[in-house]
């Protein structure tokens, strides 16, 4: 079974099937493994004080996979012998489960954990999905992306939160 590295989806989120397609994937080149690192987003019980009851994601799916490769090539300038892989999660999810599935594989430890935060960072900061959030006594749509891929200044404020 070939597992995409960039994938929007309805269905559950399977970290440990990004995990393997990413050592996989780098296996498949000339370099090996060494490391792999994973972050998977869940959906909060509480936000801003509210118990949460569910969320809705909304995406534009074409969009936020070219966003998902450009990330990554935005991260092999960074760590050009990291695999990363990404799967996001669209529709209704609900508390505790997750979201996103973040993954990353590469010769050495510490550029997985860097490269994993950094692409959390810029899916904040760019990816077109869109989060609802419905809780006990309302509902409020999340302000999404608000970043231009191209911006500077907030590539570099992804990279300083990554790479502490």
């Amino acid at each position: 079974m070939d597992i995409p590295l960039f994938t929007v989806t309805r269905d559950k989120l399977d970290l440990a099937i990004l995990i393997d397609a990413v050592i996989r994937n780098l296996d498949s080149s000339t370099t090996k493994a060494g490391a792999a690192t994973s972050f998977l987003g869940l959906v909060r019980s509480e936000n801003k004080g509210k118990k949460v009851l569910r969320l809705e994601y909304e995406a534009y799916e074409p969009l936020a996979i070219k966003t998902f490769k450009c990330i990554a090539q935005e991260m092999q300038h960074r760590w050009p012998q990291i695999c990363f892989g990404l799967h996001h999660r669209i529709g209704t999810v609900k508390v505790g489960e997750p979201s996103i599935a973040i993954a990353a594989s590469g010769p050495h430890r510490a550029e997985t954990f860097e490269a994993c935060r950094y692409a959390i960072e810029r899916v904040k900061q760019i990816v077109p999905i869109w989060k609802h959030e419905f809780f006990v006594g309302g509902d409020v749509w999340i302000e999404g992306s608000k970043a231009d891929p191209e911006d500077e200044l907030a590539r570099k404020e992804a990279y300083r939160l990554a790479c502490r």
